[in-house]
């Protein structure tokens, strides 16, 4: 039931994006398409489900054990990085559309703070390894839920007028405004 709780409320109660503000970056820069979208978000999942394995069992049996608990952020990047790398090079071979579409934002997901944040909050909720990959994992499928229909929005909105002030960024914000607005309505669903 834990895990149920935990997957629920990471998608929709306290969405990483629309609730906790992180991964902004990513959410506004590669949701013009939803194809692109659907790609960012299936590597985002891949690298944050890893990267929380990974940084979990850095943290508990290598920083704890020594002592070293106050380079977590630093190793926490480091290894982001390096699996950033790693989903580059594997898309380049296997996708390289999706590589070309991706473009700039797909080094991004090393500085994406949605991917650190939730491998600094998995060590700070004190989950334990399953716990962490189901938090990780949910957290990731709010991301792309979010991304993808913000994308969704925002293809719509190119097939209609809008007022020359509000065109580009400012009715991007507008909408993702709105659609957090929208995610609250989620914030009595579950109680954690």
């Amino acid at each position: 039931m834990e895990y149920i709780l935990i997957f629920i409320s990471a998608i929709f109660v306290n969405n990483i994006v629309l609730s906790q503000f992180l991964g902004i970056c990513p959410f506004l820069g590669v949701s013009k398409k939803i194809d692109t979208a659907l790609g960012m978000s299936a590597a985002v999942a891949f690298v944050l489900t890893i990267a929380t394995i990974v940084t979990f069992l850095i943290q508990k049996y290598v920083l704890d054990t020594l002592g070293l608990g106050y380079l977590q952020t630093i190793t926490f990047i480091l290894v982001i990085a390096a699996l950033v790398q790693m989903v580059e090079i594997i898309l380049k071979k296997v996708s390289p559309a999706l590589y070309q579409a991706l473009g700039v934002f797909l080094p991004l997901i090393t500085t994406n703070c949605c991917i650190l944040g939730v491998a600094i909050l998995v060590i700070q909720k004190d989950y334990d390894l399953l716990t962490g990959i189901v938090y990780a994992f949910s957290t990731a499928l709010g991301f792309g839920l979010a991304l993808t229909l913000f994308a969704g929005l925002r293809e719509q909105m190119s097939l209609v007028n809008i007022p020359k002030g509000m065109q580009g960024t400012p009715i991007a914000l507008l909408t993702a405004g709105l659609l957090a607005m929208a995610f609250m309505g989620f914030s009595g669903v579950v109680k954690i």
